[in-house]
């Protein structure tokens, strides 16, 4: 790397949720300092606040050189505006390396330019697993080796859980731990996991259309309320998941409350690794190499949120922060950050997950996380391809739906009628050309 006069680029990051993110993000700031003779000033910021403080500096126009994305649509809904710049330099140059959801999922609509490119730099991904208490289901006289292979017996399987803990006395742990709840982007990504499972995968194509009107669609969106609500007002989730935040399914999960729960990366394995190593290697199972199949069978690709570099518009040192992210993005050193996190977030390059970290035999998490979110079927989420999608979730349209279903006693169709009329009263705000 060429050393040029010393310059200095302020870039933000949000918190990790262990430590470990954290020491492993200062480390190879230090490396980049070492090896460029620049200074990065870094900002590590609580997750919230941090959210709080893009919007505010975007709004402002007093802007940091670099950000990472958070909450991940971000990219798509300020790229819209034309508030970021065009990064397609800094990408190409590990092009070769990324996957085809990375990629996807770093481009975004650009409605002043009226084209779509590269506004976001691939750092990170995530897929959302399923995470099982294995001794709660032999406690149940039940085996890990039992649970059926196709998508609504699979779930009916964990009904089947905390009915055999019912009669053995057992009156304070449920089955599923579904995120019923109109708060944090969990709601948004346990529906989507069901609407895509039942064949509702063309919601929004790649052109950025919308297609409420296809019969696949509305069905797959009616099972998914119906599925999701119908368990919560049957007894089978914890009456409390109707007011959690992202956190309080992971807290309940440690608690024991829930036999399983459909959430985001490996942050609910990672957190006890240290205090409970034998609830990490002995008692929490999560479920094999991706999703259960869909009911016919058929393999169900994950959705696969990405962490993204962004440079807004506005930025005093653009050329350090390219620089920056170009280095940040080589394989060895972005290959290093995401290992000496825990694993908590995927790599973003196919090639990473075959490391030893990923493939070590002995951790009974790693390999399947790896398979889901990098080597398995993968897409991007829906709002990749439009800006209105991310609305949709901020609005907790979903969410809604499900609630209505799970606490109003209303019929599935009904609530997904309601739901698509504000979905397309959404999108008739963000028309691609």
């Amino acid at each position: 790397m060429a050393r040029a006069a010393t310059t200095t680029a302020t870039v933000w990051f949000a918190q990790g949720f262990v430590q470990d993110e954290d020491v492993a993000l200062r480390k190879a700031v230090a490396d980049y300092e070492k090896a460029s003779g620049n200074q990065i000033e870094l900002s590590i910021i609580p997750f919230a606040p941090h959210r709080q403080k893009i919007i505010s500096a975007i709004t402002s126009g007093v802007v940091p050189d670099m950000t990472m994305s958070n909450p991940n649509e971000i990219l798509q809904l300020f790229a819209w505006q034309d508030k970021w710049l065009d990064v397609s330099d800094v990408v190409e140059t590990q092009q070769a390396q990324f996957s085809e959801t990375a990629l996807q999922a770093a481009q975004a609509y650009n409605s002043v330019s009226r084209k779509r490119s590269f506004y976001g730099v691939p750092l990170r991904a995530a897929a959302i697993p399923c995470h099982i208490w294995g001794s709660l289901v032999e406690k149940a006289g039940l085996r890990i080796e039992d649970i059926p292979k196709t998508w609504d017996a699979y779930f009916d399987f964990f009904k089947k859980v905390q009915d055999n803990l019912r009669k053995q006395g057992e009156r304070k742990v449920y089955g599923l731990g579904f995120q019923v709840t109109a708060n944090g982007v969990d709601p948004a990504n346990l529906f989507n996991a069901f609407l895509i499972a039942y064949g509702g995968q063309d919601i929004v194509t790649k052109d950025g259309k919308l297609h409420l009107d296809d019969p696949k669609v509305r069905q797959a969106a009616i099972k998914a309320a119906g599925y999701l609500g119908g368990a919560y007002r049957d007894g089978y989730v914890p009456p409390s998941a109707i007011n959690w935040n992202d956190a309080d399914d992971n807290n309940a999960f440690h608690a024991k409350l829930m036999v399983m729960d459909v959430d985001g990366t490996l942050s609910t394995e990672v957190a006890v690794k240290d205090k409970h190593p034998e609830w990490y290697y002995k008692e929490i199972v999560t479920h094999g190499f991706g999703y259960p199949n869909d009911n016919a069978g058929k393999p169900v690709p994950s959705i696969v949120p990405i962490t993204q570099g962004l440079i807004p518009k506005g930025a005093k040192n653009v050329t350090v922060a390219k620089e920056f992210l170009k280095y940040f993005i080589q394989p060895k050193v972005i290959g290093e950050f995401i290992e000496l996190g825990l694993g908590r977030w995927l790599p973003v390059m196919p090639s990473l997950a075959k490391s030893a970290f990923w493939q070590n035999p002995k951790d009974p998490h790693l390999r399947g996380y790896a398979h889901q979110g990098l080597l398995g079927p993968t897409r991007p989420d829906f709002y990749v391809f439009n800006p209105a999608m991310a609305e949709v979730y901020a609005q907790h349209v979903w969410s809604i739906a499900m609630i209505d279903v799970a606490k109003e006693g209303v019929k599935p169709d009904a609530a997904i009628d309601k739901a698509f009329k504000r979905i397309e009263e959404i999108f008739a705000k963000y028309k691609i050309a």
